[in-house]
């Protein structure tokens, strides 16, 4: 079900919730946390939200979605949308779209439907502050998620997300690749337990999930990493073998190779937006690694 309120209040929105709640039951009860996310274009909303309450099946969630509108538009007025049972999967979703001068005020509009006692994350899935902790939304969270994909410099932005890091920050692209992760470090824990010379992640250009693999991978062994344009692929070279963990850019199956050892086939699909968010939403704390891939970024040689 969907109900809009135009030019509306943030108490008005409230007790409506409360009405949908005691109408339809608890809707509230049993939140883990609030996600709030931060959109700055309707088709942006959409493939967020939908994100979102995917995600909310394995963490129910109070969903708040915020688009501004243009700030130069005379007059404030705030309009609401409530999405609540199979539109707003195992949580509740509040959309907020603010016009004139409210809209650089999203998190005093926020904060009236923040769930107590619960921790809250923050969202960018397209254009992301340079400093989200220091976001007035991300003041609000405990962790928050950027998406490096979606940036006109895709490069560019995941490179930019060290200078700006704080504990709790984390990114799309870096559980995009949980996967590939764990199929290398599985590989090279075999023998022979030699250490890894040098590495080569190739791939697209405009695949940050690939950089910050290739700065993870230059966090952990003393050999150059080569990140380079072409077929989807990680090697990593050791004295006596080389590990080769590749797949088609549109496939869902990869190719574990050694040398001298038989190919094996692994599933490996692309990880969607959903799968990623939900997966982010695992854990509230500092992620270490993530803060370390990013400064393994300054060591990784592009050709």
């Amino acid at each position: 079900m969907i109900v809009e309120l135009a030019d509306t209040t943030t108490n008005e929105i409230n007790k409506k919730i409360t009405g949908l709640r005691e109408e339809g039951g608890a809707l509230t009860l049993g939140r883990v946390l609030t996600l709030v996310i931060s959109v700055d274009s309707e088709e942006s909303l959409e493939c967020a939200v939908d994100a979102a309450t995917f995600a909310s099946r394995e963490h129910p969630c109070r969903v708040i979605a915020v688009l501004p509108g243009d700030g130069a538009t005379a007059g404030s007025r705030l309009d609401a949308e409530l999405r609540v049972g199979r539109d707003a999967g195992a949580g509740e979703v509040v959309v907020l779209r603010l016009h004139g001068e409210l809209a650089g005020h999203a998190d005093s509009v926020v904060l009236p439907f923040l769930l107590p006692d619960t921790p809250v994350v923050a969202w960018w899935p397209v254009t992301a502050p340079a400093v989200p902790a220091q976001d007035p939304l991300g003041r609000l969270a405990v962790r928050r998620i950027t998406d490096a994909t979606n940036a006109s410099d895709p490069l560019a932005a995941i490179k930019s997300r060290l200078p700006g890091y704080s504990a709790g920050d984390t990114d799309v692209a870096w559980s995009r690749i949980t996967y590939w992760r764990a199929l290398l470090a599985s590989a090279i824990d075999e023998a022979p337990h030699e250490p890894i010379t040098s590495a080569l992640v190739s791939g697209l250009q405009a695949e940050p999930a690939l950089d910050i693999l290739a700065g993870w991978l230059a966090s952990r062994i003393d050999g150059t990493v080569t990140r380079a344009v072409g077929t989807l692929k990680v090697e990593l070279h050791r004295p006596s073998e080389t590990v080769t963990l590749s797949r088609p850019q549109e496939g869902r199956t990869a190719t574990l190779s050694r040398t001298s050892r038989p190919v094996a086939l692994v599933p490996l699909a692309r990880r969607d937006v959903r799968e990623c968010l939900a997966e982010e939403l695992r854990r509230l704390d500092a992620d270490e690694i993530y803060r370390e891939a990013l400064t393994g970024l300054d060591k990784v040689v592009y050709r």
